[in-house]
């Protein structure tokens, strides 16, 4: 079904429109009666390709294991002694 509707109407309805157009509907804008625009749903997004190790069949790796270990972290954050033991 088209609906066919006059821009300025159409700005008081345009959440309806919306939802019409994600129903399948064929939604029309014109100016002077005369067919401009159209209302149509966006496609999905793609879907997102797995990294590069998960496609060499590499296991994924938790975020984890990224992380630095506490004694590690806090020896390089640690501010450095003026008089080192020799």
């Amino acid at each position: 079904m088209t609906m066919r509707m006059n821009i300025a109407e159409a700005k008081a309805k345009l959440s309806s429109l919306v939802e019409a157009a994600l129903r399948g509907e064929d939604v029309v804008l014109a100016r002077g009666g005369e067919p401009v625009a159209r209302i149509v749903p966006l496609a999905p997004p793609p879907a997102r390709r797995p990294h590069l190790l998960a496609q060499l069949g590499y296991p994924d790796v938790d975020e984890a294991a990224f992380a630095p270990e506490p004694e590690i972290a806090a020896t390089l954050l640690s501010p450095l002694d003026p008089n080192p033991r020799p």
